[in-house]
């Protein structure tokens, strides 16, 4: 990875951060800011946002990912279709598939199968992220609405603004929670101590908030749904490991002892409204069978030690 290090002068003092960096690096500002948000650079060894204003004698420092070469080219993948017209595909996106291809992505993603199957979709995110409106982790499974056009990708944008667009996730979590109702409202922002990780931090965060509903409780664990009031990456992931209790078989978030592979959180419910109907939709699938198979086994059990 490389390092580009500079300190302020007079003639960016002022400046934002991300119009900043165009005048050292040949990157377009949509990659700088992304490589803003992702925490790769830092000024005065902190992350900041690229509305950040330079003071005179900031160091910044910007680290450059090393650049795989990557065509995103369409793969043939057997999806798992759930909704599709002209404006909009929906898709049940198994664990372990990345929603699209990064600058070190070197594995097919979901965008590669998609593009297969639609060999079109909208281009407001770029060559890497086409149709790409939201995305879950590589390790989360459940729905995903992508964009064949602009103008279906510009209405559903708005509507993850304005908070009509709905999304629900069931999560097995360590721990008995004992209330059957809560909301998580605390900020997420880059863990300055891993650029990997998000967390709970006031500097350099945004709002979230996540409700959750327990559904069922068992001796160590238990079942809840979860409701995003926000979008943050690893939003329910961090929310629930800040509250102690965190999602069973979640890699980065938990120390605790694994079964199986991937974090049990799943998107079982989409709500949106259609970008040319004006009519809600609300999708919805089942939970995958690893998931279903955990559930199953705590059940049996308990029914043993009943």
């Amino acid at each position: 990875m490389e390092e580009i290090v500079f300190i302020v002068d007079e003639n960016l003092l002022n400046e934002r951060l991300d119009k900043a960096l165009l005048t050292k690096v040949d990157f377009s500002r949509t990659r700088i800011q992304s490589l803003i948000e992702d925490g790769l650079v830092t000024v005065n060894d902190e992350t900041v946002k690229s509305n950040y204003k330079l003071r005179l004698n900031d160091e910044v420092i910007l680290s450059v990912p090393d650049v795989i070469e990557y065509n995103v080219e369409p793969i043939k993948m057997d999806l798992n279709i759930v909704y599709e017209d002209n404006d909009v595909i929906v898709i049940n996106k198994p664990r372990g598939l990345i929603v699209h291809p990064t600058y070190t992505t070197t594995e097919p993603t979901l965008v590669n199968g998609v593009l297969y199957h639609c060999k079109d979709l909208s281009g407001i995110n770029g060559i890497f992220r086409p149709g790409v409106v939201h995305r879950i982790d590589k390790n989360t499974t459940g729905l995903i609405i992508m964009a064949k056009n602009d103008n279906a990708h510009l209405a559903l944008s708005q509507q993850l603004v304005d908070k009509t667009m709905s999304r629900k996730y069931y999560a097995l979590v360590n721990g008995v929670i004992q209330h059957d109702v809560g909301t998580i409202d605390a900020p997420i922002g880059r863990d300055p101590k891993d650029r990997q990780k998000m967390t709970v931090i006031e500097k350099n965060s945004k709002d979230a908030v996540t409700k959750f509903y327990v559904l069922e409780r068992f001796m160590n664990h238990t079942l809840i749904e979860c409701h995003l009031m926000t979008g943050r990456t690893h939003q329910i992931r961090v929310h629930m490991e800040y509250i102690g209790y965190p999602v069973v078989n979640d890699t980065t978030y938990t120390t605790r002892k694994l079964k199986g592979e991937g974090q049990l959180l799943h998107a079982f419910e989409l709500t949106v409204i259609h970008p040319t109907t004006k009519e809600k939709m609300t999708l919805n699938c089942p939970l995958p069978q690893d998931f279903e198979d955990y559930l199953n086994d705590l059940r049996e059990r308990e029914m043993l030690n009943g």
